[in-house]
């Protein structure tokens, strides 16, 4: 399986990343820990709206930006197999897959199989925003590129050994016993971010990964002991469009008095909450920032989830018994320098002592996947 890039003897691993109406691929020549982008893109999915697909080469040239409509999994494969034929470069060796929930089955990264598939479809009902287009995209891989190893990368692997205390949700045994309590998410990020900080990497670590979705972990020694996402990734923090945490007494009330089905409280929960229902405008950081000066409503929303972001921050410093490091991520976290120095604005003193104990540094998942679905590949044709 091993493939030769540039005269060098590596594995050439095709990264997916999926998500609810986009994808984001790269190939990487892989040789151990190191990698080294071939190329790398995003396409938009969604046959609702004018398409995107966009491709950068090693050099982080943009190399093609085609607007021709994508209407489905299969269609952005193509277009990916396509780019990899055209510019001559390797046929993947391998292929992961960023998938989001595996459920109470599937907690480890794995090579993909009949057993496999059957868990990680089960596990569609914690995610139904992530997990169902994710594995319409491991589908259409295996038809284009039929024989070549699959790769399930879990987002929730990073946070499978967190202590009892942290991951059971007090709910009763029964419960319980079908799998559900604290998983958490972001875990390709932030087994990235441990990565990339390697010997630096200090006993007491904070990651705040901020984006469209967003979470706060603490990690301990490089091992994740709490998170802030939950069953599903819309709980911890407020978010773009998803609410967070809220008193589930809320629901009961909506169940109760205005007659919310499962299908109208999801949509509540992860489509109109967040930022989008505070301000009433949008659940974009960047259009909410151009808003604030004449818009109440945005002004709001980028203080609630300021005020959201640092309140769990400090409860990870709480379950850490303090921060030596804390680390911002993810689109807002990584670009948006007023939010990062609003959330540390009523850090400093009690949690951050200097300016040095932040920092901001790029999510590598797709990175991440293809380390990992080397790793996986080589150690089951060793046995």
């Amino acid at each position: 399986m091993e493939g030769s890039v540039s005269g060098s003897t590596s594995m050439p691993v095709l990264a997916l990343n999926a998500g609810s109406s986009s994808l984001k691929f790269g190939l990487y020549a892989v040789d151990g820990q190191a990698s080294r982008v071939l190329v790398s893109g995003s396409a938009e999915t969604s046959g609702e709206r004018e398409g995107r697909f966009a491709a950068k080469d090693s050099d982080g040239n943009a190399i093609e930006c085609d607007r021709r409509p994508i209407g489905t999994p299969q269609e952005a494969v193509d277009r990916i197999a396509g780019l990899l034929a055209a510019r001559n470069l390797p046929r993947p060796a391998a292929i992961g897959h960023r998938i989001v929930h595996g459920g109470s089955s599937c907690r480890r990264h794995c090579l993909i199989d009949a057993s496999v598939m059957q868990q990680l479809e089960a596990a569609k009902v914690f995610a139904p925003l992530h997990v169902p287009p994710a594995l319409a995209l491991v589908r259409c891989a295996q038809e284009f590129f039929p024989g070549i190893a699959q790769a399930a990368c879990l987002d929730t692997a990073f946070h499978a050994g967190m202590p009892d205390v942290a991951s059971t949700l007090p709910i009763p045994r029964e419960l319980r016993a079908i799998g559900i309590e604290r998983y958490g998410f972001h875990g390709l990020s932030c087994e990235s971010i441990v990565r990339q900080l390697g010997s630096d990497l200090p006993p007491r670590l904070v990651i705040a990964h901020l984006g469209h979705g967003a979470s706060v972990t603490a990690v301990a020694n490089g091992q994740s002991v709490d998170t802030s996402m939950g069953l599903t990734p819309s709980g911890g923090v407020m978010m773009s469009t998803r609410c967070g945490d809220i008193d589930p007494g809320v629901i009961a009330y909506l169940v109760r008095e205005s007659h919310y089905d499962a299908d109208r409280l999801e949509t509540m929960i992860d489509h109109r909450s967040g930022m989008v229902g505070v301000s009433g405008l949008s659940g974009d950081m960047r259009e909410l920032h151009a808003a604030a000066g004449s818009n109440e409503g945005a002004r709001l929303a980028i203080a609630m989830f300021v005020y959201s972001v640092r309140k769990q921050i400090g409860a990870m410093a709480a379950a850490l018994g303090g921060i030596d490091l804390l680390v911002f991520t993810g689109g807002i976290g990584e670009n948006d320098a007023a939010v990062r120095k609003d959330i540390c604005a009523g850090l400093q003193g009690p949690m951050l002592r200097t300016d040095s104990d932040v920092r901001v540094i790029p999510a590598q998942e797709d990175v991440q996947i293809a380390l990992h679905t080397r790793q996986l590949v080589m150690a089951a044709s060793s046995v």
